[in-house]
Parts: structure tokens; sequence; C-alpha cells
């Protein structure tokens, strides 16, 4: 039951890319698929050698390879919806459910951070009471090696397809690909110290997970901060915005703005703006001014830059 579940997901993801989508979102879409496969290949391993092993650490480490499955396949459904041009009910485009999974994936991290975390405490505190820690097999250790390499690899292929594409999804997945080398890196410290060390230094394992986990938490946050302030419609930085009205008012026939007002929409801004112009101007030529200040501001942050200008008359004071 659960191969026929693997094949009709790997099924499903396949018919998925052959979609027409943007070459943005086949970018995003091909260097997730390979984390996807690398993902499912190490989760069998790690828990088959976890299980063998009598390793409880590897056991955890392929859970979180498993969360990681779960964020490939939300990366390539969002990135690929986030892309679709605006519509009847979207006017401002998708691109929030691009902000949406980087969220999910966040999430996701810090839920790992904490059963991470939660697992180290309490196999410290068990052996504190003088519960002796099983000592794991090699071909755990040998997992653990595995994954870091394999992962850390990943890590930076996704990374830089992410900055490249400009996809704080991909991005986000990327950071999911170290904090699964990271936790790797606890695991074989623990499974290491636990074989080679002697029994005494078998809490190693723990406390080694213990810290990783603090890691991934700050990961998750980093990451989900910027997201949870995009999907409550935060301004735009400061030094953005400070910006953006230099740019405004350098367009020849601009008296003054106000009014301004920004937003992200995934990885596209939103601006609106207020312009008072010289109230003895015909409409074609306010006109005019508002279409040289939408220019301006699409030439420095791209053509898919939403930019709504207002035009009011301005009156000199006497």
């Amino acid at each position: 039951m659960r191969l026929f579940v693997i094949v009709a997901i790997i099924r499903g993801l396949i018919v998925f890319l052959h979609m027409e989508i943007s070459a943005r979102a086949q970018q995003a879409n091909k260097v997730t698929l390979v984390g996807f496969f690398i993902n499912l290949l190490l989760t069998i391993g790690k828990l088959f050698a976890g299980l063998s092993g009598k390793s409880g650490a590897m056991v955890a480490d392929g859970v979180h390879s498993l969360s990681d499955l779960v964020t490939d396949i939300i990366v390539i459904v969002f990135v690929g919806v986030s892309d679709k041009e605006k519509d009847s009910t979207h006017h401002y485009g998708h691109g929030k459910y691009e902000t949406f999974a980087t969220m999910l994936i966040s999430f996701a991290l810090l839920i790992v951070a904490i059963g991470i975390g939660w697992n180290g405490v309490t196999a410290i505190i068990s052996s504190l009471k003088g519960n002796i820690i099983g000592k794991p097999g090699m071909i755990a250790l040998y997992a653990a090696l595995v994954s870091i390499v394999s992962k850390e690899a990943l890590y930076w292929y996704t990374i830089a397809v992410g900055k490249k594409i400009d996809s704080q999804a991909v991005i986000a997945n990327g950071w999911h690909h170290r904090s699964d080398a990271f936790s790797s890196v606890g695991t074989a410290l623990g499974i290491g110290g636990a074989i080679f060390l002697g029994e005494q230094w078998r809490i190693l394992d723990p406390v080694a997970g213990l810290v990783v986990s603090f890691f991934i938490a700050k990961v998750a946050l980093d990451l989900g901060a910027p997201s949870v302030k995009e999907l409550l419609e935060a301004a735009l930085p400061k030094e953005t915005r400070e910006e953006i009205i230099a740019l405004i008012e350098n367009v020849e026939g601009v008296k003054k703005q106000h009014n301004l007002r920004t937003r992200k929409v995934g990885n596209i801004m939103a601006i609106e703006v207020h312009v008072k112009v010289n109230k003895d101007l015909s409409v074609e030529a306010s006109h005019n001014i508002a279409t040289n200040v939408e220019n301006v501001l699409r030439l420095r942050f791209g053509n898919q830059t939403h930019v709504g200008v207002h035009i009011e008359p301005y009156y000199e004071k006497a």
C-alpha cells in the first residue's frame, strides 16, 4: 500500500512537470524534483539503517528526511501556481502562494526542531537517571555520513537555483536540506561517540541532537518571519521606500508625492502612490507623467512590478 502511494505521488509529480508553466517554475520544479528523489532514497536508507543498526537517532533522522519529501511537494505545487498571471479573482497575481509555501516550510522546520530537541532532552534525562543508551551499529554511522555529503551538496545546488530565479520558497527548501545535513552531523557525532568512546559517552547522541535542534529552529524563524510579515501586508523596508520616493520625485513634472503604500506579492513588489502635478496641465499631459513614474519604477524593480499612480492637482502656496 505504501509503495502504491509513493508511486502515485511520483507519477503525479511527473504529470505536473509536463504542464505548461513558466521557465522560472520549470527550474524550481527541476531542482526540487532532484531533491525529492534524493530525499526518498535517504528516507528509505536511514530508516533501514536505524532499525537494523538499532539507532534511535538514525530513525529520527530518517523521519526528518521524510519531512523533506513533504516540503519538496509543497514547493513544486505552490511555485507553479504562484507564476500564474493575474486573473479575475487574483488581480495582483498568485505570488503569495509562494510566500505561503515558504511559511509552511518554516513551520515544518520548526516542528522538526522541536521534535529533535524533545527527543534529545528525554534521552539525556533518561541517561542521567542511570539508564544505558544502546550501542548503535556501524551501518547507522555510514548512513549518517552519506546523508551529510548528499544533503550539503543538495543545499548548495538548491540555493544557487533559488537565488537565480529569485524564489524564496526554493531558497527555504534549500535551507531545509541543510537542516537535514546539520541533523545528520549531530547524529554522526552521537553514533560515532557511542560506538568508539564507550558506554559512558553514548549521551553524546542526544546532546548533539539537542544542539542541532537549536540551529534548525533559528533557520525556521529566519525564514518564517519575512513570510508572515508579507502575508500580513507589511510595508517594504524603509530603505526601499526611500529609494522609491527619490525615484518618483526625480520624474519630470512631479511636484510632490504622498500617501505611498508598498507591499510584496511573492517575489513582486506592489507600489501605490499619489502624485501632485501642475493643476493647469491637460489630462493627457498628466497621464504621461503618471506613465513615466510607472516606467521608472518598473525599470528599477522589474517589469512585473504592480504600480498604481493617482494624479492630483498641485497648488502653489501663496
